[in-house]
């Protein structure tokens, strides 16, 4: 899948979870969704790209993916 796409799916899904009014709460949200619904190889590549650029990410879709990583 090309990194467009996850960015542009993970965006969507941090866009739902935004209307959290703890963005705690949200990220961690964002962080399990991925880990249920997306594959081993769709999370590293969302996790490489956070990690190397990010600059097409939300801001709360970065806490979420930095969560993810560790």
């Amino acid at each position: 899948m090309k990194i467009e796409r996850l960015i542009r799916m993970a965006n969507d899904i941090g866009n739902f979870f935004n209307s959290e009014s703890d963005k705690e709460i949200a990220a961690e949200g964002i962080k399990n969704h991925i880990l249920r619904s997306w594959d081993p190889r769709m999370r590293k590549a969302i996790i490489t790209y956070c990690q190397e650029d990010g600059s097409e990410l939300s801001d709360l879709v970065k806490t979420a993916v930095t969560k993810l990583a560790a």
